[in-house]
This record gives structure tokens, sequence and C-alpha cells, in this order.
């Protein structure tokens, strides 16, 4: 695709599985990196990523000739591989199915930016099912509650 040049900066927000409290700080920065490796290996930069116990945010550039779908499949698939071989939780680790995806203009990446590098004080004032909620509104995304990251269990 030799004339084909785009810049899509997308933000992707998924949980482990029941959204359990799994990520823990001792290594959520190697899962973060393995993360962020497998983003830049796969169609995309990585901007940042970072998340508390029950979540992560994921902001990167995606290349045209990538679906977020595809690349989203690679980086939960292999990261919980990665966190099951290093035995870093004390059950079998999976991510919940699907996830969140926003779209960004330039102009906002620096706000982004600032908003996950801020996750555990922003969480300190809001859950997460209510940010997830007011990203789905925001972007005016139809969503079914039954659908949503399910409460830990």
């Amino acid at each position: 695709m030799a004339n084909t040049y785009s810049k899509m900066y997308i933000q992707t927000v998924f949980t482990p599985k029941y959204r359990k409290a799994l990520i823990k700080d001792e290594w959520k920065h190697d899962l973060f990196a393995v993360m962020g490796n497998l983003i830049n290996k796969n169609g995309g930069q990585t901007l940042i990523i970072n998340g508390v116990e029950d979540h992560v945010h994921c902001f990167f550039i995606l290349k045209a000739k990538v679906s977020v779908s595809a690349l989203m499949q690679i980086v939960k698939g292999k990261s919980s591989k990665f966190i099951n071989d290093e035995g870093l939780t004390p059950e079998r680790f999976s991510w919940q199915i699907g996830f969140g995806c926003f779209s960004y203009s330039h102009s906002h990446i620096n706000n982004v930016i600032r908003y996950i590098e801020n996750q555990e004080e922003h969480h300190r004032k809001t859950n997460f099912k209510d940010e997830y909620k007011d990203l789905l509104n925001k972007f005016e995304i139809d969503y079914d509650e039954d659908y949503l990251p399910h409460d830990p269990i």
C-alpha cells in the first residue's frame, strides 16, 4: 500500500475475566511492557499502557492494514500466556471477551496520555463500570448493560 497514509489513534480498554482484581502492582509494569511490544510488533505503535487491578487501557497508533480486533486478539492472547507461564496469578488467567475501542484526533493525544497515566488517581474517585459507561456515552456507542464487563465475582 505504497500510497496509503494514515495515523489512527486508538484506545482500547479491557478487563480480566469476571473483572477480577488480578493485576498486581509488583508485575503490572512487566505485563504492560509485554503488551506494548506485542502492539509494536503487530501493526501498532504504543503510546502508553496503564491500568489498575481490574482493567487495562492501551493507547496506540494503528497502521491502516491492521484491524483493531486482530491486534487485540494477539495482545490479549499472548499477554494471558505470559501471565500464566510466569505464574503471576494464583489461578489460570484470562481476559474477559471483548474490549472497548475509542479513536481520537491528533489534538487529543496529550489529554488521553495524561488520563491513562493517572489511572490510579482517577480510580480513587470513580469505579471502572462508571468510567467505562462514561466512555461509551461520550463516544455515543449504543450498548446493552447485560454485555458490559461483568462485576467482580
